[in-house]
């Protein structure tokens, strides 16, 4: 077998000129290997200094895209009208008792609001203004019902101002049995207030924490799931060159949250959610168990190595090689772009698996040539002269291939091909020189075996025999999946690639449901509120949308029906709810006097009676009176269970009853602010029907509107652009890049026929690829999508090490060194990729599934098919010289 090609036969008529050069390069190394090492060691050093100084990643995801882009400066203009509305924290309470999630919203407010030094803003989205007025953005019917529930309960509530304490409850009910004694009223109408009063007592009894609304009470139903929930808006102090950016605020939000005891075991659940914590969050997800999944990989990489190269100080030499080189592509990397990004980062997974594969293809070739000639130095000189060629002309391929992305408008990617780009040429320029100089100062001992795999003689036979079957066969299939591309899909919905068990991503999809809390919206700016209007009737009567917000939204309908309901209210209430005088607070005997007389007379009301209102007062008594004999902190958190939601819902009341007519002018600055712009700016906020969380609905929404207003922003039209724009930079930079690899490889190799013997390999395997996804239900996403450059430059390389020995006359490619170099490289690369399949985090999970199978491929594609597709032209090729058969 032909298993170490001369570089006469690979410089043929002129070819790979630089060889020589290359060559050289490695000799002189080799010659004075410790000033090599030094040299680097300093300069590794100096990187290494430089990094930890500079160090910086932007986490900001809108700098992903190119800032040119339409519809980024449509977004950017609208943030610079409405700073307010971006880069927020929601706090999202959630209570037993719509009084249980005020108090709760409150007292968070309250808590924060001291910490400017990481908290901008703390609001209540309810507050204030909303608190006064609510009652008028309730439709004229429920206004009626709701002033009418509150007349009924006037002489109640009018004895709980008078006296807001344990002792006023008490005086209270008292009354209204005096009522049932004098015939005034019924038993029965007591029932609800004694079987809710008798149930937080019992609660307390045994040890839980009751629910007790006065609100519910009054209304006398349930509450609803939207009067449970109130939110928080907090713009936390953001530091984006901190890898959580809006951890320092976060933890600031939880530590207030266990400060204030708040927790499902006290009634109030609270959960924090928004742009900001979904990122950070997304990190913790990331980073969850990152360094264990290191270790192993790295282990597993070691063993990978181990069975490839099989002498320690190889695989030392090889490691200490690739980390040097990953050091001084890290410092250049971040010269060139500043602050890495969430998707640059990612060169250094790239440079591991394209770097340990130039390391293993030396090194292997090295034991090749050392197993021949028995002397290390000749050794490694003959194995620079056997890949210098291979190794430059998959270099500069692979670096082309990267480089293609640079003109894309996806700045996330450009700045990935830049770093990746780069990375490559210095894992080319560290291989040939410290590589070299670092066996041949470490001098690994001899090699007794052959390194090739003389035991798959009868595959390389079977390729040839049968070429014309596995070219046809795997051409025909790849041609008749062909129509399966057709349903290859791209997961545009960033949502998709989170952890969907996470706080902050369960409560955003939880929000989603309610169609009107879902951050799924368009927004459209237009230069006054009038057009804003005109624009808002057109787009109300598509019916892809559910509603549209502006200003005016905020102006209620029927106001002077509902302001005449609330009048007649507050005409029962005029000094009810504000006596002149109030009770003096009551000693602990008051509170006991008050106890003991109210159990007496519910003993008596109850006397021979037997219908639901008797059992509920005969079991109200009972309750009294233990509570009568309990300690005096017992009596204290009877006071605050009853007490301290009565304080809340006084105060709403009175705050109801004062609505007043809204218009524009008369809303909060602070909320018009959020819709009209100081220059007269006015924003429009429109929420899709159906599914706001499925893509094909999001699709046809963000499609209807456009019809009406090509300037569109917001989530749903964030998400496709900036789909559009990764699929469009793919197709741009991937087709340029199969242009400039196929140009350079006629520059080098001087013939067609050598280009496409090359290329084809690839092409099918990536296409293979992308119909293996459709098969599987793999879809593409902006995670995943990332294999595809390195299915590109992984790929090329190893058909670039195959068509090059095949013009050097080599025939037996699976017996050969080359692959086992091959084989080996792929396996690394493959774990390094491969482990993220692991993660925690889908959306790199789903990168780690589409590496693996883009290197399984590819691996297929160049020791399968490219051999049996050269057998094909084994008439065309180049004549070369070639060295006496040498088997392994």
């Amino acid at each position: 077998m032909n298993e170490l090609i001369r570089p006469q036969s690979m410089t043929n008529r002129g070819e790979f000129a630089m060889t020589a050069g290359v060559t050289r390069l490695v000799q002189l190394s080799i010659r004075r290997p410790w000033t090599v090492i030094l040299c680097f060691l300093l300069v590794a050093a100096l990187a290494a200094g430089y990094f930890a100084r500079n160090v910086a990643v932007s986490t900001d995801s809108k700098k992903l895209m190119s800032s040119s882009l339409p519809w980024r400066q449509q977004e950017a203009a609208i943030d610079a009208a409405f700073p307010q509305r971006i880069n927020r924290i929601l706090a999202v309470i959630d209570a037993v008792t719509p009084e249980a999630a005020d108090e709760a919203a409150e007292a968070l407010v309250k808590e924060l609001a001291p910490r400017t030094d990481v908290i901008q803003t703390v609001e209540r989205v309810d507050s204030g203004f909303f608190e006064r007025n609510g009652i008028l953005y309730l439709d004229l019917d429920e206004v009626r019902r709701d002033t009418a529930d509150l007349i009924s309960a006037q002489p109640f509530l009018g004895t709980l101002a008078a006296d807001p304490t344990l002792r006023g409850v008490l005086r209270a009910l008292s009354q209204s049995l005096e009522g049932v004694r004098l015939k005034r009223a019924k038993l029965d109408d007591m029932r609800p207030a004694m079987a809710a009063i008798g149930d937080a007592l019992d609660g307390l009894a045994n040890g839980r924490t009751p629910a007790f609304s006065w609100r519910t009470l009054i209304a006398g139903r349930a509450a609803k799931p939207s009067e449970l929930r109130r939110f928080v808006n907090i713009r936390p102090v953001l530091d984006f060159a901190d890898l959580e950016p809006g951890g320092k605020a976060t933890a600031v939000i939880r530590d207030a949250i266990g400060k204030l005891g708040f927790g499902p075991g006290h009634g109030v659940k609270v959960r924090l959610t928004g742009s900001v914590v979904l990122s950070d969050e997304e990190f913790d997800t990331i980073a969850d168990g990152a360094e264990v999944n290191a270790i192993v990989t790295s282990l597993l990489v070691c063993l990978v190595l181990w069975l490839a190269l099989k002498k320690a100080r190889i695989i030392f030499a090889v490691l200490v090689n690739l980390v040097i080189g990953l050091t001084l592509t890290a410092a250049v990397g971040l010269m060139m772009v500043g602050a890495l990004n969430p998707i640059s980062v990612a060169f250094a997974v790239l440079f591991v698996g394209l770097g340990v594969d130039f390391g293993i293809q030396f090194s292997v070739r090295y034991r090749a040539e050392r197993h021949a000639g028995g002397d290390l130095e000749r050794g490694l000189a003959a194995a620079a002269r056997g890949v210098a060629g291979p190794l430059l002309l998959a270099a500069a391929a692979i670096a082309t291939a990267f480089y293609s992305f640079l003109p894309t408008a996806y700045v996330g990617l450009s700045e990935l091909g830049l770093i990746a780009g780069t990375g490559i040429i210095i894992a080319f320029l560290t291989t040939i020189t410290l590589l070299p100089a670092l066996l041949a100062v470490l001098k690994p001992p001899g090699e007794k075996h052959p390194v090739g795999y003389a035991a798959l003689a009868p595959v390389d036979r079977f390729l040839y025999e049968k070429r014309k079957w596995i070219v046809g066969g795997t051409l025909g299939v790849t041609i008749l999946a062909l129509p399966l591309l057709a349903s290859l899909r791209f997961d545009f919905n960033p949502l998709n690639l989170r952890d969907q068990k996470s706080e902050a991503m369960a409560t955003l999809l939880e929000l989603m449901n309610d169609p009107d809390t879902t951050p799924n919206t368009i927004d459209i700016l237009k230069p006054s509120l009038p057009e804003a209007l005109r624009v808002a009737e057109a787009l109300r009567r598509l019916p892809q949308v559910r509603q549209v917000l502006t200003v005016q939204s905020f102006v209620p309908d029927d106001q002077e029906a509902k302001l005449a309901l609330v009048d007649d209210a507050s005409f029962f209430f005029q000094n009810t709810l504000n006596p002149p005088e109030t009770d003096p607070a009551p000693t602990p005997a008051d509170t006991r006097a008050a106890i003991d007389k109210l159990t007496g007379e519910l003993t008596e009301a109850a006397q021979g009676l037997d219908s639901p209102a008797a059992v509920q007062a005969r079991r109200l008594a009972a309750l009294l009176a233990a509570l009568a004999r309990a300690p005096p902190a017992a009596i204290d958190a009877a006071e605050r269970v009853l007490v301290v939601p009565l304080k809340t819902t006084l105060r709403q009341v009175r705050n109801l009853l004062a609505a007043e007519p809204v218009s524009i002018e008369s809303l909060p600055a602070d909320l018009k602010q959020l819709w009209v712009a100081a220059d007269g700016h006015a924003l429009m906020e429109v929420a899709p029907k159906g599914d706001a969380n499925d893509n094909a609905n999001l699709t046809r929404f963000v499609a209807a509107v456009r019809t009406i207003e090509p300037d569109a922003v917001g989530t749903p039209v964030s998400m496709i652009e900036a789909a559009d724009t990764m699929v469009t930079a793919f197709a741009e930079a991937g087709a340029f890049a199969v242009a400039a690899i196929a140009l350079i490889l006629f520059i080098a190799l001087r013939r067609w026929i050598d280009v496409a013997l090359t290329l084809v390999p690839l092409l099918v395997a990536i296409v293979v690829t992308l119909e293996i996804c459709v098969v599987i239900g793999l879809r593409l996403n902006f995670a995943n999508i990332i294999a595809l450059p390195l299915l590109l430059g992984v790929g090329v390389a190893f058909k670039i090490y195959y068509i090059v020995a095949w013009r050097g006359g080599e025939t037996n490619f699976l017996q050969s060194s080359l692959t086992r170099a091959i084989f080996f490289s792929a396996w690394t690369t493959a774990i390094a990729f491969g482990s993220l399949w692991l993660s925690h985090h889908p959306g790199t999970s789903s990168m780690g599934k589409l590496m693996a199978l883009s290197l399984i491929t590819t691996l297929t594609a160049a020791v399968i098919f490219q051999p049996a597709l050269m057998a094909t032209q084994a008439k065309s090729r180049p004549e070369a010289r070639q060295e006496p058969n040498r088997h392994n």
